[in-house]
C-alpha cells in the first residue's frame, strides 16, 4: 500500500486531488470530516438540493464558515476553499476536477450525475449502491469507454467484500460465500416507515423518531440494502445469486465457515460462490453472541489436506470438516473510509471495486396486497421489499426492478409476497433511468425482453 506516499507527493508539488462531491448526508459527512485532515485533498466542490442541511452537516464535520464561501468552482479552485451550491449538474460537469462522489442515494439522480460526470472525463465513486444495482454495469462500460475510472465505495460494505474476495482468489481459494452481517427476521419484510420504529428501539440509541430517516433505516431492515449491496457485489465479483435469493441464516462469527456453506455439506448455501447476509438474531428473535452485525466476511475452501491442516492450525475459523474457513472484519466505518477510494482511484487508476457483470438483479417484491390505482414508494417504502435474484431468473419474470418502483402507479393487482414485473405497474419509457436499464439488458442479454 502506497496510497498515503502518494497523497504526500500531491501535497508536497501543491497539486492536491481535485474531489467533487454530490449529496452531503450522512455518509458525505463522514468523509468530510476526514478529508480536510487528509494532506493532498482539495474538496472542490459540495452539491445539495438542501443547502441549510448541507451547511448544518458541514458545521457538525467541524468545517469553519470560511472554507466553502466560493462564489464558483473556479474561485475555490483558486483560493483553495470549497464552492457550495445546489446545482449537482453544473458540479458535475465542472473542470477541471479529477473525481466526482455520488453520494445521494437516490438512483435516478445517481445515473444522470455519473453520466455528467463521465462525459466531463472525471472519475467516479459510486457510493450511491442503489444506482449501481439498477444499472452500475451499463455505468462502468460507459466510464471505461470515455478512458476514466468508474468505482464503490470503500467504507461501504460492497466494496470491502469485494476485497475480500480478491483477496481469497489472489491466495489461490476458492470463495465458497462472501457477505455481511445484518439485524434479520423473516418478519422484517413487511415493515413500514410507520412500523419500523418499534424495532428500532430494541438496538438503537435514539430517543425521537424524527431524528431519522425512518425509510432509509427500513431499507436496512426490510432486507431491501442487503439485496442491493449483494447484488453490487456479485455484479463486481462475478459470485452468483441463490436461486430464491439472500436465505439470512442465523450465525455467529465463528461459525461462518460452518453455515454458509453448501447444503450438501451440512451448510445453508444452495451452492457455491455465492453471496449471503447472516443474521444476528435467531428465528425466535434472541440477539446471538458474537454476532458479525455491520461485519463483512468471506467463506473459502480448501482444495488439499495440506491447506485443510493450517486451516485448523492457524485457527482460521474452521468448519468441523476444516474444509472451510472464514475470514471476517467486524465493522466498517462508511464514509470516514472513503478516501481509500479516492486515492486509489485517482493516484491509481485503480477502483476499489467495479461492476464486470450483470450477474444478480434486486427485484420489487410486494410486502402486502397491492391494489390497481396505488402508488409505490420504492425502496423502504410500505409496498416493497428488493429481493435479490439472478440477473437471468429476474429478466425471464420480468421482473420490475427496485430501483424503478418509486413513484409508480400499479396498474392490476398484485398479490403479497409475490415479485412485481414490469406489466404491473405504469413506467415512463422516456425516464432516463427506464432507458439505461433497458441499454443495459441489451448489453448483456440481446434476446431478453425484460
Amino acid at each position: 500500500m502506497n496510497l498515503f506516499q502518494l497523497l504526500q507527493a500531491r501535497a508536497a508539488e501543491e497539486r492536491p486531488v481535485r474531489v467533487a462531491l454530490i449529496g452531503c448526508g450522512k455518509f458525505a459527512t463522514m468523509y468530510l470530516a476526514q478529508a480536510r485532515q487528509t494532506h493532498g485533498i482539495h474538496i472542490a466542490g459540495i452539491a445539495d438540493l438542501d443547502l441549510v442541511r448541507a451547511r448544518a452537516n458541514l458545521a457538525a464535520a467541524g468545517w469553519p464558515d470560511e472554507q466553502y464561501q466560493a462564489a464558483s468552482l473556479g474561485a475555490a479552485l483558486t483560493s483553495g476553499s470549497t464552492w457550495l451550491t445546489a446545482d449537482a449538474d453544473a458540479l458535475a460537469g465542472a473542470e477541471p476536477l479529477d473525481v466526482v462522489i455520488e453520494a445521494t442515494g437516490v438512483a435516478r439522480a445517481g445515473i444522470a450525475h455519473c453520466r455528467r460526470a463521465i462525459t466531463a472525463g472525471h472519475h467516479v465513486i459510486m457510493v450511491n449502491v442503489e444506482a449501481d444495482a439498477l444499472v452500475g454495469p451499463l455505468l462502468a462500460q460507459e466510464a471505461a469507454a470515455a478512458g476514466v475510472v468508474y468505482s464503490l465505495a470503500w467504507g461501504d460494505q460492497p466494496a470491502l467484500i469485494c476485497e475480500h474476495v480478491d483477496w481469497a482468489r489472489s491466495c489461490g481459494f476458492e470463495v465458497t460465500a462472501a457477505g455481511k452481517g445484518t439485524r434479520y427476521l423473516p418478519e422484517y419484510h413487511t415493515l413500514t416507515p410507520d412500523t419500523v420504529w418499534e424495532v428500532l428501539q430494541q438496538y438503537l440509541s435514539i430517543n425521537d423518531p424524527d431524528s431519522i430517516n425512518l425509510k432509509m433505516f427500513n431499507s436496512f431492515l426490510d432486507g431491501s440494502k442487503s439485496a442491493i449491496e449483494m447484488t453490487a457485489v456479485c455484479n463486481a465479483t462475478g459470485l452468483k445469486p441463490q436461486p430464491e435469493g439472500l436465505r439470512f441464516p442465523p450465525a455467529s462469527r465463528f461459525e461462518l465457515a460452518e453455515v454458509c456453506k453448501p447444503a450438501t455439506d451440512g451448510g445453508t448455501l444452495a451452492h457455491s460462490g455465492t453471496t449471503e447476509v447472516v443474521s444476528s438474531l435467531t428465528r425466535d428473535g434472541k440477539t446471538i453472541p458474537h454476532h458479525l452485525a455491520l461485519g463483512t466476511f468471506v467463506v473459502i475452501r480448501a482444495d488439499n489436506d495440506y491447506a485443510r491442516r493450517c486451516f485448523a492450525e492457524y485457527h482460521m475459523l474452521p468448519d468441523t470438516s476444516c474444509r472451510y474457513a472464514a475470514l471476517y472484519r467486524p465493522t466498517h466505518m462508511i464514509g470516514l473510509e472513503l478516501g481509500v477510494s479516492v486515492a486509489s482511484v485517482v493516484l491509481r487508476g485503480e477502483a476499489t471495486g467495479w461492476p464486470q457483470a450483470f450477474a444478480a438483479d434486486v427485484a420489487a417484491t410486494a410486502k402486502r396486497a397491492l391494489k390497481a390505482g396505488e402508488y409505490l414508494d420504492g425502496e423502504g417504502g410500505s409496498c416493497v421489499f428488493g429481493r435479490q435474484l439472478p440477473a437471468a431468473e429476474s429478466l425471464t419474470a420480468n421482473a420490475l426492478p427496485l430501483g424503478l418502483a418509486g413513484s409508480v402507479r400499479v396498474v392490476r393487482d398484485v398479490a403479497a409476497n409475490t415479485v412485481l414485473r414490469w406489466g404491473d405497474v405504469a413506467v415512463d419509457d422516456n425516464d432516463e433511468a427506464v432507458r439505461a436499464r433497458h441499454a443495459m439488458v441489451r448489453s448483456y442479454y440481446p434476446d431478453s425482453t425484460g
